[in-house]
């Protein structure tokens, strides 16, 4: 291929409700993104290039980047996945636009002649969000099998560029999501991750990549990431839709950035698929949103986008309260009295949902290897299980379990019962993680079993609700009737959502969470299946409030279960913060509800009621952040969500010393942007008796909140005064 800047001789200006995609055609037939921007976006030639989506195609990449068995990088270094062989050589074949009745789609063919291998790239949009989904489709079309190495999902080249501040004018946005402390944003400058000034033609080779391993797909990172202009003029927000491996990079390319993302890959997670004549491999999808804002603002329509293409369920339309006796009440220990003392305090503090946690199945503590069989404990429940599930019915709320159904126990007295193809193995041993095996869910004895048990539970025991918990990872895939360990863990991971998606289409009103020691699985192919899902296993309420506030960059309000465990022993303000921490979400009420006092059962039943008047606008609302991104451990943090007529704020001050009377530290203002220069009303409508001030500043449009106590949280209602009109404000 000519590295020369290549002559344009068609342009694809696919234009939806949302967003534009520019796709340029070369005399040679090779295919780029030209841009892609908002909708109806600019499209004029001489728009200021400094603040505008790259539109100079000799900055951009070849539209797919596929590696081979073989084949690196033909003009860079093979440790970027950019610049492939394959996808210089790929050639425009054809293009074609269809709308499914839900989605818009662009359907953009390329063919190389030397493999055969045919790629489509699938482009799809919802309505009117600026948010761009891709999904690329490799068909071996040749008499040779061929093997994979790297599929990329998303590639797009030429950002940023070019001009003369590029190195200082564009920062790097990533995510922590360690266990205990999930959905932690960072921003860095090009420089800090190592993309600086060169004199070095065509770009440094510099790259700086995020990557998973294994089956806790978020362990140690959210599948997502971004680039977005310094000045807040311009920004991208992207996911990976993949519930394992998966890798994003960016890097300089010539004058300009680019961005790849991709599921596994041979480099980084062990995976090459090998494709036979007439054989197809689809890749993990990933999404893209762009707005000409700030890069917090690109969450809003990331929200509506994830809320349009996730499987449709009653419980994201309902948000009943769910009451689980885990998190710092039975912690694993259930039995009849235990669970039975705890169903009256659940139901008066305004529960729908009552879930025995894990340990039903067990006879004593020591379950972790022999987990797996799914029978009710006679030990632990001696009148049977049955009956306590009976009287959570009877008492008007849903029963729940919990079950970790993809693993078995090494010493469960079932495990000998499957082959051993249904397992985890690396050359021919089962794979042990943490004491237990690994469920191989491409076997059909793992299924029909795991559709007994499930089918069992809710039919004759009458479940209607089940955590479905995860808590080993497996990094080293399975070689089982697959070409590579990584394309074993893929496929199974594949197949697990099918399964799942088979429960609820057999299943419609049961309602199943997404658990993954806490958040250690919070991506957007569970959540698209999934309806809710467990945002963390972090004990300290204190600690709880940075992972609530930043809950829902990595998930929807109405998918965010989140803890809220009041204690005995705690005061009014304690145990305030830790219902606050779940008022902006999906209410996940445990603790020690059956010693509470009666006016800390009040309490209790109070923001239960507050949470019952405005769940139905968090199902709709967009969220921002008056005091940016939550940083852990600072001093306060806050949330708000708007919702059209309201916008709610939850807002924490989160010292852990005694402020000593010190009004500043007391004191703090949070800025409403889109409110500037409005009239408008601030309620504290949680918990409305305790200490504090709540003043809102027309000119500025920002609340100054007082709050004496060193340890407190309040959820605030801002409502715009009549006169200025009923509307939905611009927030960010």
């Amino acid at each position: 291929m000519n590295r020369s800047e290549p002559r344009t001789k068609r342009l694809i200006n696919w234009v939806t409700g949302g967003i534009r995609v520019e796709i340029d055609i070369d005399q040679e037939q090779h295919v780029y993104v030209h841009s892609v921007s908002p909708a109806p976006g600019p499209a004029d030639d001489d728009q200021d290039e400094e603040h505008s989506p790259a539109r100079n195609t000799f900055n951009s990449l070849c539209l797919n980047e596929v590696r081979l068995d073989g084949e690196g990088s033909q003009f860079g270094t093979s440790k970027r996945q950019i610049e492939s062989y394959l996808g210089q050589r790929l050639r425009y074949v054809s293009h074609k636009e269809y709308d499914s009745g839900v989605q818009k789609i662009l359907e953009v063919t390329t063919h190389d002649r030397v493999t055969q291998l045919t790629v489509t790239t699938h482009f799809s949009t919802f309505t009117d969000i600026p948010v761009l989904r891709t999904r690329v489709n490799v068909t071996n079309n040749g008499e040779q099998p061929q093997t994979l190495q790297a599929v990329s999902s998303m590639v797009y080249g030429g950002l940023g560029g070019p001009n003369t501040n590029l190195w200082e004018g564009w920062r790097v946005h990533f995510a922590h999501n360690n266990w205990f402390r999930e959905a932690q944003w960072q921003e860095r400058t090009l420089p800090q991750v190592g993309i600086a000034r060169t004199k070095v033609n065509g770009g440094s080779r510099a790259q700086f990549s995020i990557s998973n391993q294994g089956s806790f797909s978020t362990g140690g990172y959210l599948p997502m990431g971004g680039l977005s202009r310094a000045d807040g003029s311009l920004s991208y927000l992207w996911q990976i839709e993949h519930n394992g491996s998966w890798k994003w990079e960016i890097g300089d390319y010539r004058a300009g950035l680019y961005f790849n993302a991709s599921g596994p890959t041979d480099q980084n997670h062990s995976w090459s698929k090998r494709l036979g004549p007439g054989e197809s491999f689809d890749s993990a999808p990933a999404a893209l949103a762009v707005v000409p804002s700030s890069f917090e603002s690109a969450f809003v329509p990331l929200n509506s986008y994830r809320r349009l293409m996730r499987r449709k369920h009653e419980d994201n339309d309902t948000l009943p309260i769910i009451f689980n006796d885990y998190m710092n009440c039975l912690m694993g220990d259930p039995t009849t009295e235990k669970v039975e003392a705890l169903i009256a305090p659940a139901k008066r503090a305004g529960s729908e949902v009552f879930v025995i946690d894990c340990g039903w199945y067990s006879d004593d503590s020591g379950w972790w290897e022999t987990v797996g069989e799914w029978k009710p404990s006679k030990r632990r429940f001696p009148g049977g299980l049955e009956k306590t599930l009976r009287k959570i019915r009877d008492a008007g709320m849903v029963p729940g379990l919990w079950l970790e159904p993809e693993v078995m126990g090494i010493k469960c007295p079932v495990a000998d019962q499957l082959p051993p193809e249904a397992f985890f193995q690396r050359n021919g041993r089962c794979l042990v993680e943490h004491g237990r095996y690994q469920l191989d869910y491409r076997h059909p004895d793992v299924i029909s079993r795991m559709n007994e048990i499930v089918s069992n539970l809710v039919r004759e025991y009458e479940v209607g609700y089940f955590k479905f918990d995860y808590n080993i990872d497996i990094t080293q895939g399975t070689d089982v009737a697959s070409t590579s360990p990584g394309d074993g863990l893929l496929e199974h991971n594949r197949a697990y959502l099918r399964w799942v998606n088979g429960l609820f289409d057999l299943f419609p009103g049961l309602v199943i969470e997404n658990c993954s020691s806490g958040g250690q699985r919070m991506d957007y192919a569970m959540l698209e299946t999934h309806p809710l899902q467990s945002t963390s296993d972090q004990e300290d309420p204190v600690l709880y409030c940075a992972i609530t506030a930043a809950a829902p960059t990595a998930v929807c309000p109405e998918q965010s279960a989140t803890w809220a465990y009041p204690q005995s022993g705690w005061s009014d303000e304690l145990n305030s913060f830790t219902l606050v921490n779940s008022l902006l979400g999906r209410v996940h009420l445990s603790g020690t509800l059956a010693e509470l006092s009666q006016g800390q059962s009040d309490l209790v039943r109070d923001a239960m009621s507050v949470y019952k008047r405005i769940r139905a606008d968090l199902k709709v609302a967009g969220p921002f952040w008056p005091l940016g991104l939550p940083v852990w451990e600072a001093s306060w943090q806050a949330l708000g969500l708007d919702a059209g007529e309201h916008v709610y704020l939850a807002v924490w001050r989160a010292r852990t010393e005694e402020s000593q009377g010190d009004q500043d530290e007391a004191r703090k203002k949070l800025p409403i942007t889109g409110l500037k220069g409005k009239h408008a009303t601030v309620q504290c409508i949680f918990p409305a008796h305790l200490s504090g001030s709540y003043e809102w500043e027309v000119s500025t449009g920002e609340i100054i909140v007082t709050l004496p106590v060193a340890l407190s949280a309040r959820l605030l209602k801002v409502t715009l005064a009549q006169e200025d009109g009923a509307r939905r404000w611009k927030t960010a």
